[in-house]
């Protein structure tokens, strides 16, 4: 990394030398190519510097929450949540680990190569610029995955970052948070240097009725690092390098439930904004997780170690080239192609006597999606239009699952599954008619596609007594959807936006219910009594039909927004699942509300946020009921010098409890309780 960083900084410094002396002005920018003008056709949502820096909880997925209608697939945060359980979906279409929605920074994708979870710990809110959430699929420009939607992440521009900045604040159960950032502009070219660090007791994850001698406070511990350095090569031409790393140790609040997770990744982009727009850009993803799974008896007096997940590796590789042709005012096309390889494995211990293991697991994979993409816009005055397809080759290679005994090394299972591969065709078309500057109709139709990760094509996993096992024969899901909007802007100030949807995932990926403990069960082992065993398979369909409400408004030194989301989803599942035909999908509540009310001026600033998740199932078959929940946010800073001011956040002020899982003993936790943090935020140079 250092010698990546010396030599970007003497590229910058040669450049603008070059520059001063013999051409025109270099202007770099760090972004990709500008937006479509067709994007104005889909239900779109933005998130700006100013709303990111003013959260409470300081955190990524707090900051999502604002778009209602976007979800992990659990209510627990980061600090608490099994890393697994954080994939990101929209719209009701359901979800398990894996996202549903295609999240990328700075143009490269971001969920986990093994798994599709999201490693929300990797982002410190201080290194981002702004967030743009599309809703609805088929978004083929950004690569496949884009079933619900795509979540944009854009690194801050130098003119939003202060040479020097930081923060440090102290909160409840002995927390901290604390990040710094450095940021050098020479000539054209900038470099940013930024470092996070969390820390925390935690709390106790089970509810104060359902805990036991074994229940204890749940702590985290979890840092990252980034470099992002951005050198003009041309008058036209900009060289973006990204390089970070993170690494994340949370507890689930017994012995014996710790996780791990480590990263690191890096990449570069080439931009090219002359008369022919281009881009280029290669990247590589490295990450290891771990992961320890225990049973505890009905008192919850003991508890014993079922599985120790150890080590988790997993790589991707990608790389996308696109081109912009030069076709005229208004007109705007983009060629390309896109490719991603991944590739990892798990390797466990399982099958616990007398707290020893005796047997040994190893389960994994490879999988590459390789596509051709094209996608056009076309300003017609009051018509907006845009059409975009692709075209993919997948192929899932390698996969495997050994189990051995560990005393004599005797072979248990040797599965070797077929390679396979196929091809998928997907595209969206939309259309926005602006009438009159302050109203918008617009309309959409889409289709996109996701290939099963390599945790769910290979690795079992338990959550409390419940097990789950994995299936090699999954299919790939494929969404068809389509929605229609109109947005209002009767004055600059104020925005209205309504969108009525309405999806079909076929194929989707769910845990279904094929058992019940006390027994054996093949990919699992031992499931205790009151445990739950499934298997993951696909449903015949996951049908979502809904309306999106978002509004803005800004006066003066006041804002406000609001976000409302009302899904109405359920099931069609025959043979195996029929039992869960016309049910709703696990984790998907019908009502997702999120308001905010905020004032800044002259270095003050305050704010309250409002959020409301209706009640929703925890389980497959929809016995298991989580409550709705309520929770208010505030945040406030106060200057003490130009530079230098007071932060006081809070975190579900009224300390609502919010459910976030049900396991099989009916053993309910919850999500993170009232927090409260005071501390300072620099901003100088």
């Amino acid at each position: 990394m250092r010698s990546l960083v010396l030599a970007l900084l003497a590229g910058t410094s040669s450049t603008a030398f070059a520059a001063e002396e013999s051409g025109p002005d270099i202007v770099v920018t760090g972004a990709g190519l500008p937006a479509r003008p067709g994007d104005i056709a889909f239900a779109t949502a933005v998130i700006d510097r100013a709303r990111i820096e003013a959260n409470a909880s300081d955190r990524l997925e707090s900051v999502l929450s604002d778009v209602a209608g976007l979800q992990q697939f659990r209510r627990s945060d980061s600090r608490s949540a099994n890393p697994t359980s954080q994939g990101i979906s929209l719209r009701g279409i359901g979800g398990n680990a894996s996202s549903r929605a295609l999240l990328i920074l700075d143009g490269v994708p971001q969920s986990d190569p093994f798994g599709g979870w999201v490693a929300f710990p990797a982002y410190a809110t201080d290194r981002l610029g702004a967030i743009r959430v599309t809703r609805g699929g088929g978004s083929g420009y950004f690569g496949p995955g884009a079933l619900a939607g795509t979540v944009e992440l854009e690194s801050a521009a130098p003119g939003q970052l202060a040479p020097l900045a930081a923060s440090l604040a102290y909160g409840s159960r002995d927390s901290v948070d604390a990040q710094a950032s450095a940021t050098l502009v020479r000539g054209p070219g900038f470099a940013t240097f930024s470092a996070a660090y969390a820390r925390g007791d935690g709390f106790i994850p089970t509810v104060r009725e359902s805990r036991g001698p074994v229940d204890r406070p749940a702590p985290y511990e979890q840092a990252s690092g980034a470099f992002r350095g951005v050198v003009g090569i041309a008058p036209d031409s900009e060289l973006q390098a990204n390089v970070s790393a993170f690494t994340d140790r949370r507890e689930r609040g017994t012995v014996f439930s710790g996780n791990g997770s480590d990263g690191a990744d890096a990449s570069l982009r080439l931009v090219g904004r002359g008369r022919w727009g281009w881009s280029a850009l290669a990247y590589l993803q490295t990450r290891a997780f771990s992961s320890s799974f225990v049973s505890i008896n009905a008192a919850r007096s003991t508890a014993t170690q079922t599985l120790d997940q150890y080590n988790t590796p997993a790589t991707g590789l990608g790389a996308r080239i696109e081109v912009a042709p030069p076709l005229g005012q208004g007109i705007d096309l983009r060629l390309g192609a896109d490719t991603r390889d991944v590739s990892g494995h798990t390797e466990e211990l399982f099958t616990y006597v007398n707290a020893r293991p005796t047997r040994i697991r190893k389960a994994g994979g490879e999988s590459r999606t390789t596509g051709i993409f094209a996608d056009g816009s076309a300003d017609l005055g009051a018509f907006k239009l845009s059409l975009g397809g692709r075209l993919d080759w997948w192929r899932i290679a390698n996969g495997s699952l050994v189990e051995r005994t560990i005393a004599t090394g005797a072979t248990l299972t040797n599965s070797i599954f077929p390679n396979r591969s196929g091809t998928e065709a997907t595209g969206r078309a939309g259309l926005a008619w602006t009438p009159t500057g302050w109203l918008t109709v617009r309309g959409a139709g889409y289709r996109g596609w996701r290939l099963p990760t390599l945790n769910e094509l290979y690795r079992p996993f338990r959550v409390g007594a419940d097990a789950t096992a994995a299936n090699a024969a999954l299919s790939p899901e494929r969404l068809t959807g389509a929605d229609g909007g109109v947005t209002l802007a009767p004055a600059a100030n104020i925005s209205l936006s309504a969108t009525v949807f309405w999806n079909r995932l076929d194929d989707a990926i769910a845990n279904v219910t094929a058992g019940m403990g006390p027994g054996n069960f093949p990919g699992v082992g031992f499931v205790a009594a009151g445990g739950v065993y499934r298997v993951r398979q696909n449903l015949d369909a996951i049908r979502s039909t809904g309306i999106e409400l978002d509004a803005s408004w800004t006066g003066g030194p006041f804002s406000a927004r609001a976000s409302w989301s009302h899904v109405d989803a359920r099931v069609e599942a025959s043979g195996a699942a029929a039992g869960l035909d016309g049910l709703r999908p696990a984790q998907t509540p019908r009502d997702q509300v999120s308001g905010t009310l905020a004032w800044r001026q002259r270095g003050f600033a305050l704010s309250t946020t409002l959020r409301y998740t209706a009640r929703q199932f925890d389980d497959d078959q929809n016995t298991r009921t989580l409550k709705p929940a309520t929770t208010l946010d505030a945040y406030a800073a106060v200057p003490i010098t130009k530079a230098l001011s007071v932060e006081a956040r809070g975190e579900n002020l009224f300390d609502e409890r919010v459910e976030a899982g049900i396991s099989g003993a009916n053993i309910v936790e919850r999500a993170t309780p009232r927090t409260l943090w005071i501390g300072l935020r620099y901003r100088g140079g």
